[in-house]
C-alpha cells in the first residue's frame, strides 16, 4: 500500500525552461527565496524510499505528489 499526498496550487505554473532544475539546491525564481524547500522535499522522501514528482502547465498551476509506501 502507498500513501500519495498531492500538492496542487493554480498559480503560473513552471516555463518548461525551469522544470529540469525545481530539484536543484538554490534554484529559486523569487526574489527573497533561498532554493531549499524542493530538494530538502525530495531527499527526505527518497531516504524513506519514496518518490516525489510534478507536473506543470504554464498559466494553470502546479501539482507536486510525494508517494510513500507503507509496510
Amino acid at each position: 500500500m502507498n500513501v500519495v499526498i498531492d500538492v496542487a496550487d493554480t498559480g503560473s505554473g513552471v516555463p518548461e525552461a525551469l522544470k529540469r532544475n525545481c530539484f536543484t539546491p538554490m534554484f529559486t525564481t523569487k526574489a527573497k527565496g533561498q532554493g531549499f524547500g524542493l530538494p530538502v522535499i525530495k531527499r527526505m522522501t527518497e531516504a524513506l524510499g519514496g518518490t516525489v514528482s510534478f507536473e506543470s502547465q504554464e498559466g494553470k498551476g502546479t501539482t507536486f505528489k510525494s508517494t510513500l509506501a507503507t509496510k
